[in-house]
């Protein structure tokens, strides 16, 4: 039936009566940001210019925000409530590194006696801070010293030459200065940009207000601060039973795309009031990191500024931990190795525009470092993520990513089940292949994808997500 004139003019009002909500609403939700910045800097700024700079970063950060839902992977009771831990203090603040108006610098200070070790980022490009961190670990200082982690976010002090060595220099000394603890305690972290200077002199004009912040409570507001495209704060907890005391650990994380090992582009804090040995401790977080944060995969890009630190306070009471076979020790270790295994799980749940959180497990291989390759060429490959983002169970795509991984696999003797179904063995798709079960499988959030290389005894389990649009949309905008 042909449209009458009357029909046109009722959608025409409806059409209009959409764009004036629409209007309403981009003016109450954006307005009122825009007024804000130009009260708070109007005074401060000394031009025009200034003034709408600021406003237009302000009204900038806040359209992002609304544009970056959280990831429908996240937990669903939100971020944990995590335990004091004695002898750690943290302070937040907007420093205005890359957007007026943003919490982007966290500050944690360790009480004297705590020992630290770490796990960082293996790229050939490593920022300036990682660099730092690893020279000032591998020197034996006084562990009668406080200690303290400063970070921010917005920045990420990389493929910045001197003047990144030079920023470091300045924001550790200005927080040993502030704290009154030496420079070689202070350990830094940068994350955001690369190839631009980090403005250090803002982090530095915050720090008497970041002392005066300092509080055992406030772990939730730092894993906020050190966030950037992460669409949610991540926290881990453990606790278990030492000899005299219990020993409490909680963790914190931000990470959300160029991840991949080794290690992922993720910062991660980690404080225990365990009293344990540096080395002792360096011993435990580097067995760990393999099978956590190494295991992990969204893009298969390894960041520049990557850090792992864990700090022990020695302020639980219990007995210190002192020998790796004791069974405090193992408890311990495990403990640890949980908490690192939950944020690294938790960095993948939120990887940039993901949708499916997937398990990928590698048995049956020559060795474990065939099953490491080939799990991790599956993990990466863009056509089996775009496959699982549309949830398509095209297995094909993980027959040609077994291929392609370098690793030995019997093409007569291979498996492949997506969760418990079987769809290729033998060299040949499954009698028992149905699609439709298939295709109803992969409409689950969480998926486990398992291929049986048929050579040897070797497994490995790794973790990734599906690739979908908005990873383009999030990283074609990143620095805009």
């Amino acid at each position: 039936m042909a449209r009458t004139k009357d029909d046109w003019k009722a959608e025409a009002k409806e059409l209009r009566e959409k764009l004036n909500a629409l209007r309403a609403r981009l003016k109450a939700e954006v307005g009122p940001i825009v007024d804000e910045a130009l009260d708070t800097v109007h005074s401060a700024a000394g031009t025009v210019t200034e003034v709408v700079e600021h406003a237009v970063e302000a009204v900038t950060a806040t359209v992002k925000k609304k544009t970056n839902p959280v990831s429908p992977l996240a937990p669903k009771g939100g971020f944990p409530k995590l335990p004091k831990i004695a002898g750690v203090e943290f302070a937040t603040v907007a420093a205005g590194v890359r957007y007026a108006g943003r919490t982007d610098v966290m500050l944690a200070r360790l009480a004297p006696g705590s020992a630290v070790a770490g796990a960082f980022t293996t790229s050939a490009t490593r920022a300036a801070c990682v660099l730092d961190c690893e020279a000032k670990l591998k020197v034996k200082s006084g562990l009668d010293e406080g200690a303290a982690i400063v970070v921010n976010s917005g920045n990420a002090n990389a493929f910045t030459g001197k003047l990144g060595q030079a920023s470091v220099d300045a924001v550790t000394g200005g927080v040993a200065a502030a704290l009154g603890i030496p420079a070689s305690r202070v350990f830094s972290s940068s994350t955001g940009v690369i190839g631009e200077p980090l403005p250090h002199d803002r982090i530095l004009a915050k720090l008497d207000e970041l002392k005066g912040a300092l509080d055992t409570g406030t772990i939730e507001a730092a894993a906020r601060a050190i966030m950037t495209t992460d669409t949610f704060p991540k926290g881990a907890s453990a606790e278990i039973a030492g000899e005299g005391g219990k020993i409490r650990i909680a963790g914190i994380a931000k990470g959300s795309g160029m991840i991949a090992p080794d290690m992922a582009t993720m910062l991660v804090y980690i404080f225990t009031d365990a009293s344990i040995a540096p080395n002792t401790l360096q011993t435990m977080v580097s067995r760990q990191v393999g099978d956590t944060f190494n295991a992990i995969t969204v893009d298969s890009d390894t960041s520049t500024s990557d850090a792992l630190i864990v700090a022990a306070t020695g302020k639980s009471g219990a007995k210190p931990i002192s020998d790796l076979k004791d069974k405090t020790a193992k408890a311990f270790e495990a403990a640890l190795g949980d908490v690192m295994l939950d944020l690294a799980k938790q960095v993948v749940r939120d990887g940039e525009g993901a949708t499916k959180f997937v398990e990928v497990r590698v048995t049956g291989a020559a060795d474990a470092a065939d099953a490491h390759r080939a799990a991790m060429a599956i993990a990466n490959s863009p056509l089996v993520k775009t496959a699982i983002a549309g949830e398509d169970a095209n297995w094909g795509r993980v027959v040609m990513a077994v291929g392609k991984s370098g690793a030995r696999a019997d093409r007569d003797a291979m498996s492949i089940r997506f969760g418990d179904l079987v769809l290729a063995e033998k060299g040949w798709r499954s009698p028992d292949y149905d699609e439709a079960r298939a295709s109803a499988y992969m409409k689950n959030e969480e998926l486990i994808l398992t291929v049986d290389l048929g050579v040897g005894k070797a497994s490995r389990t790794v973790w990734t997500c599906d690739l979908t649009h908005r990873y383009i949309d999030i990283n074609a905008d990143y620095r805009s």
